[in-house]
Order: C-alpha cells, then structure tokens, then sequence
C-alpha cells in the first residue's frame, strides 16, 4: 500500500514560495524596524513626537491602501502582479533608510514601505487561498504564518549581533536589509506560478453594491468577530513595557518579541492544521481563553516568571488565532471577491488595533498596567459573547 504524503508535501510549492517571501521580506524589515525608532533618536535628533507621528501615518497609509489593492485584484483577476508591485516597493524602500539625513527622509521611506505593504497585503493572501485545496486552507495559512513569523523574530536578532559586531552601525545594518529583501522579490517572480483565471470571467467592479451583497452574513459575522477580537489585543509594545517594569534590562528588550514570536512561528501550522480538522469556532474560543490567561497572568504581576508566562501565553494565542481568521475569511467569501474580502478585514482588523492600542495607552498612563490587561480580557469575554450570539456556533 503506498504512503500517504505528508501534509506539508500536499501543499502545492506555491505555498511554500509564498512563504518563505514573507520570512525574507520580514527578516529585511525587521532587522530595519527593530533599530529605527533609536536610529531616529540618536542619530538624527527625532523628537519622540515625531516617531509617534511618522508611525502613525505609516500604518494608516498601509490600512488604506489594503482595500484597494485587494478590490483591483479581484477586478483584475490576477494576484501575482500586485504582490510583487508590493513587494517590490518594500524592496526599494530599503536602501531609502540607509541613506537618510533627516526624519523626512525617513518619513518618505517609511510611507515607501507600508504603501507596498498595503498593496501586497490582500492580493497575497487571496492568492494562498486561491493556490490551496479547500480542505487545506487552514494549513496554508499556518505555513505562511509560520514562515512569516520566523522572520519576526529573526530580523531583531540579526540586527542585535550586527549591532554588536559593527558596534553600532546602524546603517551598514541598513544595508544588509536589503539583501534578504531582494530575494524575497526574486523568490516571488520565479517561484510563485498563479492560477489561471476561467476562460469568459466578467470584469466588475468589486466595491459595487451588487458585488458587496454577494458577501453574506457569514462573511461580515467573521469581519466583526475580528474586530472585537482585535479590540482585546493592543500592540506588543506593551508587553515590552511590562517586562521593563518586571525589571528586565533595556538591551534585553527585543527579546520580548523574539520569545513570543518563537512560539508563534512553533504553532502556527500545527493549530492551521487543526483548524482543518475542528469547528473554526472552537478552536477561536480555545484561543480566546489562552489570551484571557495571558492578560491574567500580566495584570497580577510584574514578576518575571508571570511577564514570562503571559508573553508565551500571547504567542501561543497568536498561532491558534491569527491564520485561522484568515480561513474564515476564505471560506465565507466568494472566490472573485477574496481579494476585497481580505481587504475589508484587514481594514477593519487595523483600524481597530490602532483603537486598542490608544485605549491600551491611555488606561496605562491614567490607571496603570494591570487595569491594561484587565480591560484586554474584558474584550475577550465580549467577543466570547459575541461567538455565543451565533446559532449553531458553540465555541466549547
């Protein structure tokens, strides 16, 4: 009797070259974006105003930008094209930072990046659904949410030995970014073959009325379960800022994210694999626990061995989570409009992490970290509440 494939060998290498895109592409970014607030500050006098400013813009250029690409993907009836535009922009943006000589500088290059990050966004994402069997779209996107996690965590950590090694040049560093970018780009063209479009397909326009009333119920209950979910988690910074008051050294700082990122990238296939095999559902409720347990642990105390466990906790709930949204996106839209359908979510998704983030803040400054934490986990509740609402859809 011949032997069953493994799952991972079923995934079309499509997938895989998607995925190791985004490791590249993150790796180049994040050895960039780990050193540039300090580089801002140190090195051409930003005022902390200004780097709060610059990411802002930046961020909320990319969340814009996100709907259009996808909708112009749909109506265009290719993904590929967009993805390296995307791609291709972040790859230039790169030498942008190693020459700079003031924050405007900076401010262009950073806007350089996220407009491609923007643009690659949606199509990229339509494009794994589009690549991957049905009964596999959970894995599909746990592999490239694992291999795009890697690269998280790889990034900081290469910057940190350069910064040792080339004693704190921040732009030789700089410069090395652009490598693995430039392969991610090149992986892309080469690498990554589209579907082909059905021969006689209609061109429409995505965003009519006609087209968004092709997305269902299901779709929008997805979009609003994200957002409140989104709500209950706020930026990483802030379990940075934890484990300072915990007492850990400012140098050991990136290794927050490195330890939750870790954990990630480790669970992110399993849990996509798993997500093929169980009520989506469940398996969100589940996560949506692990985070109340983490939010518990970082608003009890400021004890390395709580922060600890906490950031695991977090990764743990991002692995479970994070590509399984992206499979309820698939499955509940229509497989013309995904390319709008992921870009509506990641809108939504964004604009409410920035929302998260604001409130995080402001209950820090005015009530303290636990009070933060705590809040989180009443948004999980909300959204456990809101997975209740739903007939049919028991999360336990």
């Amino acid at each position: 009797m011949p032997d069953t494939p493994s799952p991972l060998r079923r995934l079309p290498p499509g997938i895989w070259a998607l995925g190791f895109v985004s490791l590249l592409m993150d790796i180049s970014s994040e050895m960039i974006h780990s050193l540039l607030p300090v580089f801002m500050v140190t090195v051409l006098g930003t005022s902390m105003w200004a780097v709060g400013l610059i990411e802002g813009a930046a961020e909320a250029t990319a969340l814009i930008v996100k709907v259009f690409s996808g909708a112009l993907s749909d109506y265009w009836g290719k993904r590929k094209p967009l993805a390296v535009l995307g791609y291709g922009l972040g790859a230039l943006s790169k030498p942008l930072f190693a020459l700079a000589s003031s924050t405007g500088f900076v401010l262009a290059a950073r806007l350089m990046d996220r407009v491609g990050k923007g643009i690659r966004g949606a199509p990229r994402d339509a494009l794994v659904a589009d690549l991957a069997p049905p009964d596999m779209r959970g894995a599909a996107f746990g592999l490239r949410q694992s291999l795009d996690t890697v690269g998280a965590f790889v990034g900081p950590l290469l910057a940190m030995g350069l910064m040792l090694l080339w004693t704190n040049d921040f732009r030789a560093i700089f410069w090395v970014a652009i490598i693995p970018a430039s392969l991610a780009v090149a992986l892309l063209v080469f690498g990554v073959r589209e579907p082909e479009r059905p021969q006689g397909t209609l061109r429409t326009n995505p965003i009519s009325r006609n087209n968004l009333r092709r997305l269902r119920g299901p779709y929008w209950w997805v979009v609003a379960i994200g957002a409140v979910f989104t709500l209950a988690r706020f930026s990483e910074a802030f379990l940075v800022l934890r484990a300072v008051q915990g007492g850990l050294p400012l140098a050991y700082t990136p290794l927050v994210l490195v330890a939750m990122n870790v954990i990630y990238a480790l669970g992110a296939y399993p849990f996509g694999r798993l997500s093929d095999a169980m009520s989506h559902t469940r398996l969100l409720g589940w996560g949506l626990l692990v985070l109340i347990a983490a939010d518990a642990l970082l608003a009890w105390s400021s004890h390395w061995a709580c922060v600890g466990a906490g950031i695991l906790l977090w990764g743990l709930h991002m692995a479970m989570t994070q590509g399984l949204l992206a499979t309820m996106v698939a499955d509940t839209a229509p497989a013309d409009l995904r390319g709008t359908a992921f870009g509506v979510f990641n809108l939504m998704g964004g604009i409410a992490l920035l929302l998260a983030s604001t409130v995080a803040g402001i209950l820090w400054d005015q009530l303290g970290a636990p009070v933060t934490f705590a809040a989180g986990a009443v948004f999980c509740v909300a959204t456990l509440l809101l997975l209740w609402r739903r007939p049919g859809a028991n999360p336990f």
